[in-house]
């Protein structure tokens, strides 16, 4: 990895420069010195003696990404992830500022453990010499123990340095989920929630559809999330908390939030990166790692999701990293918990799939896994501008590497992309110090 701690010049030459912010894609020379984009240019001739010099051929220059939620598993879960190794495969995926759910144990439910994180992960980057780890941004729970029952000390963790509030577990109680809304309007944070009715989806381990009876697995059916998302609007539109609903993942909750748009809900949408990737067709292999929650769309709903971050129907694309280990997932397809890492793999493999391959422009991807998330927590998005903080990426699209359990960061190996060769590694991260 490049070193990025912002203690000295570094010239990345001739280097392909992706922006949203200005819609820039051009090829230039990039100075970076004490932590800030000096200066970019087709060439630039005025250069520090001791300037660093990065070849930038063939490879893109990004703004750092943003992911909106993953999982941390310490505290509570250390053989999973500690939060060490969270970082660390943050920034090797390329991810400048992570979220992290409060499904720990114990819970992110008080401000106490809120400082605990972000003192941690202070002091983990001070360890590091490059020193170019994410910013961890944790969510306050909503309820106690993040188990969808009673609510927190709303006001209480909205005082702390939370990027908002969520569960990332779906609250049931609708009544629960109304109220608070209710209080959580004049806080001021994002709120984040998963709608799902899991009395609709029983035992449901695939999305229901063809292939879920052809490969017999427990159908899980669209109406468990269109439901619970309908629900939700209503609620929405009756108390008129803004809202971001996580893990979208069927054609019509799509459809359900075009509408709410149009009507001018207050909502915004992200859908998990593997949803874009994979569908129900591919259960064929039975790969434990390929048993998430909400579980894989049939192909059309793959379809409409693309189509849907494309357009900006869903704003974002989120991770939603869960690292299992390997005894976790080392049993049948109904059994195995749900969730896959992400973080390493999300970059190489989209751009693969949707740019190189697909029809994607460069600046479309950025944009929903950079500059949207940010927006949707209310933050100012990385960009790449001279006289601005470096908060950016060095991305080679033409790497190719083998997804092992050494050539990983993360302490967990559940992917199904595990023992593959696939295309795209980051090769730098430049994380400016607050």
């Amino acid at each position: 990895m490049t070193r990025a701690d912002g203690t000295r010049a570094q010239l990345i030459q001739q280097v392909r420069v992706l922006d949203v912010a200005t819609q820039t894609d051009q090829v230039a020379d990039v100075l970076v010195q004490d932590g800030m984009v000096a200066a970019i240019a087709p060439m630039l001739t005025v250069i520090p003696a001791s300037a660093e010099m990065i070849a930038g051929q063939g490879q893109i220059l990004l703004p750092g990404l943003v992911d909106l939620y993953s999982h941390s598993g310490e505290p509570g879960h250390e053989s999973r992830e500690t939060l060490e190794s969270l970082l660390a495969a943050g920034q090797a995926g390329g991810f400048t500022r992570l979220g992290i759910l409060p499904t720990t144990e114990p819970a992110i439910d008080n401000p106490a453990m809120v400082e605990k994180l972000v003192a941690r992960r202070e002091a983990i980057a001070r360890s590091r010499p490059d020193r170019s780890l994410p910013y961890l941004y944790p969510w306050g729970a909503l309820t106690q123990g993040a188990r969808g029952e009673h609510m927190t000390e709303l006001a209480e963790l909205a005082a702390s340095p939370i990027v908002g509030f969520a569960d990332g577990r779906s609250l049931q109680n609708s009544l629960l989920t109304q109220r608070l809304l209710q209080y959580l309007r004049p806080l001021g944070k994002p709120v984040a929630l998963w709608s799902c009715d899991r009395t609709l989806r029983n035992a449901g381990v695939a999305r229901e559809g063809p292939f879920s009876l052809i490969y017999g697995l427990m159908g899980d059916p669209v109406s468990s999330e269109t439901a619970a998302v309908a629900a939700l609007l209503e609620s929405v539109a009756e108390v008129g908390t803004p809202v971001h609903l996580m893990r979208l993942s069927t054609a019509r909750g799509v459809d359900l939030v075009r509408q709410a748009k149009e009507q001018g809900l207050p909502v915004t949408a992200s859908t998990p990166w593997m949803h874009l990737l994979l569908s129900a067709k591919d259960l064929h292999t039975y790969d434990p790692n390929l048993r998430l929650s909400p579980p894989l769309g049939n192909p059309e709903d793959q379809a409409a999701l693309i189509e849907g971050v494309k357009t900006g129907v869903v704003d974002a694309i989120a991770i939603d990293h869960t690292p299992h280990t390997y005894e976790d997932k080392t049993v049948g397809f109904p059994s195995a918990p749900p969730g896959a890492i992400g973080l390493e793999l999300a970059l190489g493999l989209l751009w693969d799939t949707l740019v190189t391959q697909g029809d994607w422009s460069p600046l479309r991807l950025v944009q929903a896994m950079s500059t949207n998330p940010a927006a949707c927590w209310g933050q100012t998005p990385p960009t790449i501008q001279a006289q601005q903080p470096a908060e950016m990426i060095l991305f080679d699209p033409g790497a190719i590497w083998t997804v092992t359990p050494s050539t990983l960061c993360s302490l967990s190996a559940n992917t199904p992309w595990l023992g593959q060769e696939i295309l795209g590694r980051v090769l730098g991260t430049w994380v400016p110090s607050r």
